[in-house]
């Protein structure tokens, strides 16, 4: 599998060296990243590099696989509920490469039937163009529960009616994830969405821990920003945060901008779930990437301390980032740099069914990665090969 061939026609083999390599599986110091073209081609000791490669030295660092985020609303000033079209999802990927992410679902959040067949519209388009860094789209809302909207406009939430489930079925062939409150959509549903080959995830949900099993038995696979929007483990009522903590074979998302979750709740949720389910998202909003306020359903959104809130308090998605969530979960909360880069692109890849193609560093996946300096900052990005600096 490590053996590296000299490509054909003109595409130069780049060998990448001089880093710590984090491939997903293993730490490796000392050995070279080989790229031909959009993928990888192996990783070798520096002495078997090719003479017809073209060396980039790194000059210390690691190298990882790029992020991936199933959960971008916005970046670069922009929202995708806004102007769901393709210069929109080429803004919010731009801002978010920045800081490591070199894949990403934008992010749609509860609104009316005619946005959201814009916004599949848009990602397919993106799609057919290459923009870099769409890898497909959540569609977060709207059959979620009114009580545990957070900021989700209420006048779109309702059960999945007929013109909603050929919409979602319409989805087939599209990575995409669908989050909905599981009390709320009858398991047949569900079962439906899932054997489309939709990520179906529970959030925005009051479901009791039963409700929740009931769904986690339907099809669903993962759960949106855990402990948020959502309810409450209990003693006597555990809720959807027990189920989803409980269930090893769900995923979890969470949003590790010590604002979202306390750091001590992101701590017992990694060492409660099965290794491998817990992933990072960002939730991030047009700031990241252009600090400022910003509108949200005609509503004024302030950023303050790193906070994205509503006139009434309500936290109304993130200013985070995937490197800064990914410095948080080692410097907050312990989780080793290892685990860590996992979180943040290996497991929502094996959440999405992609890891045969992304989020890790391994010979015929996809050559997406980020060059981390020792503080965890970026210091480049490769997207299918291409190379950018911040």
């Amino acid at each position: 599998m490590s053996h590296a061939h000299s490509p054909a026609g003109n595409r130069p083999l780049k060998a990448l060296v001089n880093a710590t390599l984090h491939t997903g599986d293993s730490a490796l110091a000392g050995a070279a990243l080989l790229i031909d073209g959009p993928v990888i081609a192996a990783i070798v000791p520096p002495e078997a590099i090719p003479p017809e490669a073209e060396v980039t030295d790194l000059g210390g660092g690691i190298l990882a696989p790029g992020f991936i985020d199933l959960q971008v609303n916005g970046g670069g000033g922009a929202l995708f509920n806004d102007t769901p079209d393709v210069p929109t999802l080429r803004r919010i990927a731009e801002a978010h490469r920045r800081f490591g992410t070199t894949g990403l679902l934008p992010t749609l959040i509860t609104d009316s039937a005619e946005k959201r067949a814009a916004a599949v519209a848009a990602v397919r388009a993106a799609m057919a163009e290459g923009v870099p860094g769409v890898l497909g789209i959540h569609l977060e809302g709207p059959h979620i529960a009114p009580e545990r909207r957070g900021v989700h406009d209420a006048r779109f939430i309702a059960p999945p009616d007929a013109g909603d489930l050929a919409l979602l079925g319409g989805l087939s062939g599209l990575p995409a994830l669908v989050t909905l409150a599981p009390e709320a959509v009858p398991p047949e549903q569900i079962r439906r969405l899932a054997a489309a080959g939709l990520r179906v995830a529970a959030g925005h949900s009051a479901a009791t821990w039963a409700q929740a099993k009931a769904g986690f038995a339907a099809g669903i696979t993962g759960v949106t920003h855990l402990f948020n929007a959502m309810s409450p483990l209990g003693s006597r009522e555990p809720g959807m945060v027990g189920a989803a903590l409980e269930e090893d074979g769900v995923w979890c998302g969470i949003i590790v901008d010590g604002h979202h979750v306390h750091d001590a709740s992101v701590r017992l949720a990694w060492k409660a779930k099965a290794c491998g389910r817990l992933f990072l998202v960002t939730d991030a909003m047009p700031p990241v990437g252009t600090p400022g306020n910003f509108q949200l359903y005609g509503e004024e959104i302030r950023v303050e301390d790193g906070r994205c809130v509503t006139a009434d308090g309500t936290l109304a998605g993130s200013a985070l980032d995937m490197a800064t969530a990914v410095r948080n979960a080692v410097e907050r909360v312990g989780i080793p740099l290892d685990e860590a880069l996992r979180m943040a692109s290996a497991y929502p890849a094996d959440f999405m069914g992609m890891a045969g193609r992304r989020g890790r560093l391994r010979p015929g996946l996809a050559a997406d990665l980020v060059h981390l300096d020792e503080r965890l900052r970026v210091r480049a990005t490769w997207i299918s090969g291409k190379m950018a600096v911040p």
